[in-house]
């Protein structure tokens, strides 16, 4: 366990000396300007450099935490992926000092280590296989093609909830089996577990942890209602390959398959949703590189959808603690510390991004951390995750050309997702 009573004399003189603190989750909500030119403060600092944690609300009972190591350029990020026995997940991939078995609860396989985590990824992958990802491909195809429909009489959407969260939404609730009479209130939940930090989603501070775990313990309960109905049957969804695998020497037990539902309906639904949401933002406040992907969809699709993902960064941050006395970049960094490695700045890193504020659809090549670094915990659903976004500004192109943001993304208040809400969007109707 990190320490989180004990406050360190350097811990305090960050505290006091103004230093950009990415901790905090209104650091997340500045114009990207001043979020750019922070993190060029830090790296001019060293880019390992020790931060103060928010306060903890008082009805939540868990401790501040003695602070975090900020982790910020691209190979110390990629160091720190590759050496999960240095690096633990398993005391956590938030600030938060939860419990063990809340982190699970919560975050499944990417809140352990291995062995565990190697046996539950290795059971869970029945999922993304060739043959599952092929099964999805025209499913993806449809949902994006029912979305156009609903609106393009319309003119003028909110791009995040009728476009860029429905498409990610149906596909993890298909691919798990939910009806779709469940898809509003899986949106619901997963809104409070990445937004409990956020009014809009939770109503006051003192509520958060309840609605947190209400919000948990629901999506579980409605995962245990669908994996019974799916036991002895034929289906071919995941719910029905995880339940009814015949494996001699290892099983998912409900436990598993609950907690991983709700990483997989947080990580596939919320990440997908939010890169589709800043990917028309980009392309509406860059109209060349916008024309220059129209023109030649196919060929610039796979550059620009890792260009999208990179500059979007969904996931801002995960947390590691350290397992003994460790050292990176020069910066002694003792046992039990926790390490946040920011994958927003490493892929700004100008040391490996030429010009790396400008939205470019064809670099190349483009090393983002995006899906996270090198390593064990590696994005299991990175590709279906391309697949989605590829395919869904494909049938916006195709269907309403003119599509663009029509104002400012109304940002999550989080320091973990870079969270779009709502971003107006408008487009010359279609009847």
């Amino acid at each position: 366990m990190s320490r989180s009573t004990d406050r360190r004399p350097h811990e305090i003189e960050h505290e006091r000396s103004g230093m950009p603190n990415p901790l905090f989750p209104d650091f997340w909500t500045r114009p990207s300007e001043a979020i750019d030119h922070d993190m060029e403060v830090l790296r001019d600092a060293g880019g390992v450099t020790f931060h103060c944690e928010p306060e903890v609300p008082p009805e939540i009972p868990l401790p501040r935490g003695a602070g975090s190591w900020v982790v910020i350029n691209h190979a110390d990020i990629l160091h720190v992926s590759k050496h999960p026995e240095i690096y633990s997940s398993a005391q956590g991939i938030t600030l938060l000092d939860a419990p063990p078995e809340i982190n699970e609860y919560f975050n499944s396989m990417i809140a352990m280590d291995d062995p565990r985590h190697a046996r539950l990824r290795r059971l869970v992958s029945a999922g993304f296989t060739p043959r599952m990802l092929n099964r999805l491909e025209g499913t993806v195809q449809e949902v994006a093609v029912s979305i156009v429909d609903r609106i393009q009489d319309r003119g003028e959407v909110d791009f995040v909830v009728d476009v860029a969260a429905a498409l990610p939404l149906k596909i993890v609730c298909d691919l798990m089996g939910i009806p779709e009479s469940h898809y509003e209130f899986v949106f619901g939940h997963t809104n409070v577990i990445l937004g409990a930090g956020d009014p809009e989603y939770v109503s006051s501070a003192g509520d958060s942890l309840l609605a947190l775990l209400t919000a948990g313990e629901e999506l579980t309960g409605l995962m245990k209602d669908v994996a019974d109905s799916k036991a002895g049957g034929d289906g071919t969804d995941l719910t029905s390959v995880l339940v009814n695998a015949k494996l001699d020497d290892d099983q998912l037990s409900p436990a598993d398959i609950g907690s991983f539902f709700i990483l997989l309906v947080v990580a596939g639904n919320e990440t997908t949703r939010n890169a589709i949401s800043w990917g028309l933002k980009f392309l509406t406040d860059n109209p060349d590189q916008r024309e220059r992907w129209q023109s030649d969809f196919e060929t610039l699709a796979p550059p620009a959808v890792e260009e999208i993902v990179r500059l979007a960064s969904p996931v801002t941050y995960m947390r590691r603690t350290t397992t003994r006395d460790t050292v990176l970049a020069g910066q002694e960094i003792p046992a039990g510390d926790k390490v946040c490695m920011f994958y927003n700045a490493a892929n700004r890193d100008p040391g490996v991004f030429a010009d790396p504020a400008r939205f470019d659809v064809g670099r190349e090549p483009n090393p983002h951390v995006g899906y996270g670094g090198p390593g064990p915990h590696f994005c299991l659903g990175a590709h279906l995750a391309r697949r989605e976004i590829t395919v869904m500004f494909r049938e916006l192109f195709r269907r309403l050309p003119d599509i663009e943001a029509a104002g400012d993304p109304d940002l999550l208040l989080s320091s973990f997702i870079r969270g779009v809400k709502h971003l107006p969007a408008r487009f010359t109707p279609v009847s």
